[in-house]
């Protein structure tokens, strides 16, 4: 859910501000994490999950969740309220698990920090066959003005408007398939400048100017007269997903191998007196 990028890029301003992080951006609603990951318990690799928003929900639902998230600040939040979810350090780029054997691959809030030609191939190895990437992003719902408003003063979203293009694209990847879940997010005048503060726009300016921008903020919230009841900002949690395809492992079953096989040892002769066999993998 974390967001991530090369090094000292923008993805990996989340860090230095991990608690208002934690405490500012809101959580995924059960439905879209259903949709995304289906109801019946499989293992769920979570790519990226920052402090766990989503993680905590995909193990409600009785999955076997496996978390990576490369930055330590946000991982060890991640740790500390979901002890017995498996966490590991590492990129999506890299991930520390074996070929075929992850049922789901999910990346929330995250997907567009990645080097997308070296993390797409990692993705498609550890899935198995008919497996899956399931990719969702909290959006403000800015058809409604004073969310607009609040919107110009976060900065722009740190994602495209096709957020999925490097899926749909890929040959990796079947069909893409979409969804949206609206949801609401309550914040009062604090949570509301820790999320203008977990936003990387905001993060990565000066410090005065970082300060003046989460008081203008709060001003709006002050303005807009909720005081400390709240206010529900809604938000639109939007979908993808597509199954990997192994496009590889069907051409190679269809080639015919060369020479004779010899029924006894599933072998192939490759013709010569030598005594070296070609094992065929078929």
């Amino acid at each position: 859910m974390a967001d991530q990028s090369p090094a000292n890029g923008p993805g990996r301003s989340f860090g230095g501000v991990a608690d208002a992080y934690d405490r500012g951006r809101p959580s995924y609603p059960r439905e879209a994490a259903a949709w995304l990951a289906g109801t019946d318990g499989c293992t769920v690799l979570e790519v990226g999950a920052g402090t766990g928003k989503l993680t905590k929900v995909l193990a409600d639902l009785g999955h076997d969740v496996h978390a990576t998230e490369p930055d330590p600040a946000l991982l060890e939040l991640l740790k500390r309220d979901l002890p017995d979810v498996p966490v590991t350090g590492a990129p999506a780029e890299d991930l520390p698990l074996p070929d075929a054997s992850i049922d789901v691959v999910v990346c929330a809030q995250a997907f567009h920090w990645f080097d997308h030609e070296r993390a797409l191939p990692e993705i498609a190895r550890v899935l198995r066959p008919g497996g899956r990437l399931a990719l969702v992003w909290n959006v403000p719902d800015t058809r409604i003005p004073w969310v607009r408003r609040l919107g110009e003063l976060l900065g722009t979203q740190e994602q495209q408007e096709d957020p999925a293009g490097a899926v749909v694209t890929s040959p990796l990847f079947g069909f893409v398939d979409e969804a949206t879940f609206k949801h609401w997010q309550v914040v009062d005048r604090h949570s509301i400048r820790d999320l203008a503060l977990s936003r990387s726009g905001v993060a990565t300016l000066p410090e005065a100017e970082r300060e003046a921008r989460l008081a203008e903020v709060v001003a709006f919230y002050d303005d807009f007269g909720r005081g400390m009841d709240g206010m529900q900002l809604p938000y639109l949690a939007r979908c993808f997903r597509a199954t990997v395809v192994r496009e590889e492992t069907a051409g190679a079953a269809e080639e015919e191998p060369e020479g004779e096989r010899d029924p006894m040892t599933d072998t192939i002769s490759d013709g010569t007196d030598t005594d070296m066999l070609l094992i065929d993998f078929r």
